[in-house]
């Protein structure tokens, strides 16, 4: 696992919550979209839109929920075995911010964020 994305409905009141209970510097802070250094997986906070559903109707963006997330190597294909396995897609792979993400779901409805890793620009 690369991040994880915790939902959250007050962001300045969860930022204290982290940094000052876990310890965790803040790395990034806007209104919306804040990080923190840590020593393993980026940990971001996203304010939650209470009344926004994805086009499945799935509300997992709700304050309290958590969205884990990864990294492959080509998601196409990824997409491509995910799909063929029965996988139910929240998300076609499309951009966002410079990275291919796809959202998936989980037997239980657990929403799965899946992203291309982003190739070096000094390669």
């Amino acid at each position: 696992m690369n991040y994880a994305i915790i939902f959250v409905r007050d962001m300045q009141r969860s930022i204290a919550f982290y940094r000052d209970a876990f310890g965790w510097p803040v790395k990034f802070q806007s209104s919306h979209w804040s990080e923190f250094v840590t020593d393993g997986a980026t940990v971001a906070l996203h304010l939650s839109d209470t009344g926004a559903t994805d086009a499945d109707g799935a509300d997992d963006e709700r304050a309290g929920q958590c969205r884990p997330g990864f990294h492959v190597a080509e998601l196409g294909e990824f997409h491509r075995r995910m799909i063929e396995r029965g996988v139910r897609c929240i998300q076609e792979p499309h951009m966002v911010f410079g990275a291919r993400i796809a959202k998936y779901a989980d037997p239980d409805g657990l929403v799965i964020s899946v992203g291309e890793a982003r190739q070096s620009q000094h390669a």
